[in-house]
């Protein structure tokens, strides 16, 4: 398939935001056909580049995989020729992606009103700590803090223990990608219709809070504050974690009364369904911990193999809890393609996640990983914006490249 045919082909995104949150919706944006440049400043780039795991090649695994797909330049937006060569290609392009602390883009004359003065077409993604607006606006922040902020670190870990990371240190940062490439898509709908471009306003802390299930409408109806529960959950029994007898994890996700009359079935105790025992949610939640050590006894003296056989046999929702190497070594991961292996040209063979989601006729395609700081630097200038050789070198000379 070429590129012509892919969802995003033809639109034109520029990318300064550093680390991972408004960078990852450029990612996705470019796994399925965008045009992305990543904008670094001339000496200090991306701090993405030595964030996670170093290479041979210098830049570190999450950059060679977060910022795959993208055309690599330098730019210094606070020097003037460089905000003057920004500014030029605001006017050729359809988004841009920023994570500054709110104000800054404004100070160096570069805020959205006046580039869609340029331009007025233009989307602009901007992701920050807490948002635009609203007393902690300027303040600093990471995933985890928006973590703790949102309200996600409560909730996990053991309700004797303290709150742990939930899951990938970089949720939030994922998450807000996400989000955001989601605005960016309605943004460029509207700027379709209108030829009117728009702000599209995400704090790290909101992508997790919009997750949290009923809890906020929960807490507003009756006043009750969910607590850690470890793999338990308030509304369905059992619904959780247990160990099976070489000591392998699964998860089982009884939602309703006819799974869990399934599950009796598989563990051979229909008993647990009478209208005197277990048969009704309220009755498990009532008596959690009774249920839970009976699920816990049944996976207990059962392998990982026989217990998923007998899950799927009474189609019973169960999966492995997977390590990373469980997951190379599933072949319905290997089937799906989840995991892409590629020869890169600076660090050799990588292995990276597949792009999400699935389009069965318009597929994402992985070009390449992340590129060398500056390696587009040239072509870019030159293709997009007509400059020759010596005013690309003036611009080296400089220091605005």
């Amino acid at each position: 398939m070429s590129a012509l045919q892919q969802p995003m082909a033809g639109v034109k995104v520029l990318d300064i935001a550093t680390f991972l949150a408004a960078p990852f919706a450029g990612t996705i944006l470019a796994d399925f056909g965008a045009t992305v440049l990543k904008i670094e400043h001339p000496k200090l780039g991306d701090p993405m580049r030595a964030f996670g795991t170093p290479t041979e090649c210098g830049d570190t695994l999450a950059w060679l995989s977060e910022a795959r797909n993208k055309q690599c330049m330098t730019l210094d937006l606070r020097h003037p020729e460089g905000a003057a060569v920004f500014r030029r290609l605001v006017a050729q392009s359809d988004v841009l992606l920023e994570n500054f602390r709110p104000g800054t883009l404004e100070k160096w004359g570069l805020g959205p009103d006046a580039l869609r003065e340029i331009n007025p077409r233009l989307v602009v993604l901007r992701v920050s700590a807490y948002g635009q607006t609203g007393p902690k606006r300027g303040l600093p922040g990471f995933a985890r803090v928006a973590h703790g902020f949102g309200g996600l670190s409560f909730l996990a870990g053991e309700p004797d223990g303290k709150p742990v990371v939930p899951g990938s240190t970089s949720l939030a940062d994922y998450l807000s990608g996400i989000w955001g490439a989601v605005g960016v898509l309605m943004a460029l709908r509207v700027a379709e219709r209108t030829g009117q471009g728009q702000d599209v306003d995400i704090g790290l802390y909101e992508s997790v809070f919009r997750l949290l299930d009923e809890i906020a409408p929960a807490y507003a109806k009756t006043g009750f504050v969910r607590e850690r529960m470890g793999a338990d959950v308030p509304t369905v029994v059992p619904h959780g974690h247990w160990q099976t007898s070489e000591g392998r994890w699964v998860a089982i996700a009884c939602t309703s009364d006819k799974i869990f009359a399934r599950l009796a079935e598989a563990m051979g105790r229909p008993e647990l369904t009478a209208p005197d025992r277990f048969e009704k949610t309220a009755q498990r939640i009532a008596n959690r911990s009774e249920v839970n050590g009976i699920v816990a006894d049944w996976a207990a003296g059962m392998t990982m193999e026989q217990l998923g056989a007998a899950c799927d046999a009474a189609e019973v929702p169960w999966g492995p809890i997977n390590s990373i190497a469980d997951i190379f070594a599933d072949p319905h991961i290997a089937a799906r393609e989840n995991i892409l292996r590629i020869i890169d040209e600076r660090a050799g063979e990588l292995a990276l996640p597949a792009p999400v989601p699935r389009l069965t006729e318009t597929p994402p395609t992985l070009r390449h990983a992340g590129r060398a700081r500056g390696a587009d630097t040239q072509e870019i200038l030159g293709n997009w914006l007509g400059m020759v050789a010596e005013d690309i070198a003036a611009l080296r000379q400089s220091g605005a490249i």
